[in-house]
């Protein structure tokens, strides 16, 4: 079973943020997969995953995907809970999130490194034991060529795209759901 875990935060007032990108990739890959499979994928939340999950058969191979409902600073408690109930090595694991260094829309793809300045992934990497698995990450600052040059952090993750920014966003989500489905089926990725 590969885990496929978007980072975010659960609530319709970030629902459009910066810091969902890893809730709106996976929401992307659900469409896609729906319309790949004829399956309706339903959503539910598990108190003891600490998550929202999905289990949904694909070439062969079944997801377990998962939107922790911890919030992001602590979605290792998710991860790791969900890891420990499945009995899945941390090898399964795929996690995409949003990423301030990397230019709005780009993707970088990693089996391990630090967690940055990104606070769920150091939830992430707390919990799991380790800093080696893979991870999306989805550029969502742009140094000022599209958003401002200067911000506050915690408020410019927590803010909504703006419209001039959408069109790099998905252009960045389809990217990053092209390479998950690519983790998933075993190809090479970029």
């Amino acid at each position: 079973m590969k885990v496929i875990l978007g980072l975010g935060n659960i609530g319709a007032k970030y629902a459009k943020t910066r810091h969902n990108a890893g809730f709106i990739a996976l929401d992307v890959l659900v469409e896609q997969l729906e319309k790949e499979t004829d399956l309706q994928v339903k959503w539910k939340e598990d108190g003891k995953l600490k998550a929202l999950t999905a289990k949904v058969p694909y070439n062969g191979k079944v997801l377990f995907l998962a939107k922790p409902t911890t919030l992001m600073n602590l979605s290792g408690l998710s991860a790791s809970s969900i890891l420990n109930f499945f009995k899945e090595p941390v090898d399964n694991l795929i996690v995409t999130y949003d990423d301030i260094d990397l230019p709005l829309g780009k993707i970088r793809i990693r089996e391990t490194g630090s967690a940055g300045t990104h606070n769920g992934m150091k939830s992430l990497i707390q919990e799991l034991g380790t800093q080696d698995f893979t991870r999306v990450r989805i550029g969502i600052e742009s140094r000022g060529d599209i958003t401002p040059r200067q911000q506050e952090l915690s408020s410019f993750v927590l803010s909504d795209f703006t419209e001039p920014e959408i069109p790099y966003l998905k252009q960045g989500i389809e990217e990053a759901v092209r390479e998950i489905k690519k983790l998933i089926s075993g190809t090479p990725t970029k």
